[in-house]
């Protein structure tokens, strides 16, 4: 294991082949680490649906407590090591919003020195490192220790792939910043949304009309009709495709969009493909989860991604 990355970096990993860890044969899970002054790893509570929300991994039960659970559940992986500091900071933060959350989601806490072959397959070069799995594939994940709130909008975002509704109580405040993006005021609107959200940081329809403006300010004083033939005619312009992609998602083709990208996250490697793959999740937020062609996009990225 490397040193332990503390800056917070949120990113998806590259292709995690998990065919080996599927089909492991069953073996006595290998004593845990001693505890120490390591981060707890208890077993939170059962939530509404009976499930915990914290349980210890390790490979002989990888494939019971992760591959499968989460084919039901969404799990959070967060890969951990008695002797790292910043661990002691995130693993905390982690086990509370897992026991909050009730059963919606759970934390599969993994301690790296006791199972290297799972830090392994998963790339892992240094903790903390987080990944989300949902049906059975990791989805997205980040390294080093976040602030809270950006720690939950992730969370938030992870169920949303999972198809868990997350609930946020109703804001007053919201009818004005819709109005505003309605009439076009992007300055207002965004003001707006950004209050709701620095006290609602998991807020669905805030993030949704926040990415909407964004959007309307990428598009702004574009032809469409210029912009989706540049595009027909260079399909590796990466610039080129992403607007076109907002261009139809402002149309009201957002399958059109979707496709567009996925298909360009396919053919491009390095940077450029997270590039393309965060501009796609942006256009997912201005859907919503709700939406089911969301659903069936993020399913397919991540068959593009992993």
């Amino acid at each position: 294991m490397s040193d332990p990355r503390t800056s917070p970096s949120i990113f998806t990993r590259g292709a995690v082949d998990l065919s080996a860890l599927r089909s492991a044969p069953s073996r006595p899970a290998p004593s845990p680490a001693p505890a120490g002054g390591a981060p707890a790893a208890t077993a939170a509570p059962p939530g509404p649906g009976g499930g915990v929300a914290v349980i210890d991994v390790t490979e002989a039960t990888f494939q019971s407590e992760v591959l499968e659970r989460s084919l039901r559940t969404p799990v959070v992986i967060d890969f951990w090591a008695e002797w790292c500091e910043p661990c002691k900071q995130l693993s905390p933060v982690l086990e509370r919003l897992a026991m909050e959350g009730g059963g919606a989601w759970v934390l599969a806490k993994i301690d790296v020195d006791a199972n290297q072959r799972l830090a392994q397959m998963f790339r892992v070069q240094g903790i903390p490192m987080v990944f989300a799995v949902v049906g059975g594939q990791p989805v997205d994940a980040f390294s080093g220790v976040v602030p809270e709130a950006q720690l939950r909008q992730w969370i938030g975002a992870v169920l949303k792939a999972g198809g868990v509704q997350v609930e946020t109580p109703e804001d007053p405040r919201m009818d004005v910043a819709d109005e505003a993006l309605m009439t076009g005021d992007l300055d207002a609107a965004e003001q707006a949304y950004k209050k709701i959200l620095a006290e609602h940081p998991a807020d669905a329809s805030a993030e949704a009309g926040l990415a909407h403006v964004r959007l309307a300010r990428r598009v702004t004083g574009v032809d469409p009709q210029a912009a989706l033939a540049k595009a027909e005619a260079d399909p590796d312009d990466i610039a080129a495709q992403l607007l076109a992609a907002d261009v139809e998602m402002l149309s009201g083709l957002a399958q059109q969009a979707y496709t567009r990208l996925i298909g360009l996250v396919r053919r491009t490697p390095g940077e450029d493909r997270d590039r393309i793959r965060q501009h796609l999740v942006s256009l997912f937020t201005v859907a919503g989860p709700d939406d089911p062609a969301v659903a069936a996009a993020r399913r397919a990225l991540a068959s593009a991604l992993f």
